[in-house]
């Protein structure tokens, strides 16, 4: 057995799936849990904090685990970090089977925190076969403490930061990575994809970065401005089949222009055809803006104007004005490498949150592949958009 701590909507569930294996995933949101059931995946709504591990004893092969990450990232207010000495502790205390964490709970900035503690409990109680978590890059120092008791315990381990990109996600995605197995040596997966690919030494090459762009289908030239459509100037711009900066909160005033482009102080020039942003769940508010409306970009959430049919109605796409229009939920689904017809759940911006939230399929599966010795050769991929 598999069991998938924070499973969300199932990307990790999705990446095993690829690779011909499935997980039982424990989940409290009900939005979440609706959409990996509606996907065929295992689960018990619960909250992973407070679940026994006792009914998994001598059953589990696997463990992954991606614990909530707002009160790590650097889009929310990080109490995560100034948490961190308390979570580092209470790690320690887990690992040689003390359990604090009602204590320490109380005295965290953000009770989200010890979820990123919560692993260790159930490494601890039940030592699987293999492991791997995910998490965002200031988590990193956790996963080395985390390796380091692995190691006493027998695992082989490898932790570190991994560009979903490099394994052909749409998307510049960085995130803290380990993974552990007590029956086989673990390195990092090998990409197969990179920013500016060249020969090897055996005239071999890797794939170029999938571009935003060429994975939804747009045409070049589209240039995303950062300021949005507010009243004052500004704002910096990225091409949209170039490399961009991770999405926050304030993605809400991110439009797209045609052909537009900014040049200025503080504005790096980037390399071409290279993936879009990192997804979070605050892209239902991002609106696409372009001097002409682009046949193969979709809209959803907006006003018709007169001559364009509403989609939800049957027709291809709704806009705002005949030059506004927004991401899709099915297009940001393949911006992280779900498929784009994913049975997200809840309300648009639940299955918003979801996308942003989720591990990237893709990505999953080539970490997992490492973890359980399954080459990825043997990996069915989501169907394309």
């Amino acid at each position: 057995m598999i069991v998938d701590l924070f499973r969300g909507p199932g990307g990790w569930s999705e990446g095993l799936r690829m690779l011909g294996l499935a997980d039982i995933g424990l989940e409290w949101d009900t939005a979440a849990a609706r959409t990996s059931h509606a996907a065929g995946h295992l689960g018990i709504q619960c909250d992973v904090a407070q679940y026994p591990t006792a009914l998994f004893a001598g059953r589990i092969t696997g463990l992954i685990a991606s614990p909530p990450c707002q009160a790590w990232s650097r889009a929310g207010k990080r109490g995560g970090l100034e948490d961190q000495p308390l979570v580092t502790q209470t790690v320690h205390d887990l690992a040689h089977g003390r359990d604090n964490r009602t204590q320490v709970r109380a005295a965290c900035k953000d009770e989200r925190s010890l979820l990123a503690a919560e692993p260790m409990r159930w490494l601890y109680d039940l030592r699987p076969e293999w492991v791997c978590m995910e998490e965002v890059p200031d988590v990193l120092p956790l996963w080395k403490q985390y390796a380091l008791y692995l190691q006493q315990w027998g695992y082989s381990t490898w932790c570190g930061i991994l560009n979903a990109a490099d394994y052909g996600v749409p998307q510049t995605r960085r995130r803290a990575i380990l993974i552990a197995s007590r029956v086989r040596a673990v390195t990092a997966p090998a990409p197969t994809h990179a920013k500016d690919p060249a020969d090897d030494l055996f005239g071999d090459r890797l794939e170029p970065w999938v571009s935003m762009a060429e994975a939804l289908g747009w045409t070049e030239g589209l240039t995303v401005n950062t300021r949005g459509e507010r009243k004052t100037p500004g704002g910096n711009e990225f091409p949209a089949d170039r490399p961009s900066w991770a999405l926050t909160e304030k993605t809400r005033s991110w439009v797209l222009r045609s052909g537009q482009s900014i040049a200025g102080e503080g504005r790096a020039e980037r390399q071409p055809h290279e993936p879009a942003v990192t997804i979070t769940g605050r892209a239902d508010l991002c609106a696409w803006v372009h001097d002409r409306p682009a046949t193969t970009v979709c809209a959803t959430d907006r006003i018709s104007p007169p001559g364009h049919r509403n989609r939800d109605a049957g027709g291809e796409s709704q806009f705002a004005s005949p030059d506004t229009v927004r991401i899709t939920v099915a297009e940001a689904a393949v911006l992280q490498s779900f498929r784009p017809d994913y049975p997200f759940q809840g309300t648009k911006s639940k299955q918003f949150e979801q996308v942003g939230n989720a591990v990237p399929p893709l990505l999953a599966a080539h970490i997992v592949a490492v973890a359980t010795g399954t080459p990825m050769s043997a990996a069915e991929p989501a169907a394309a958009a």
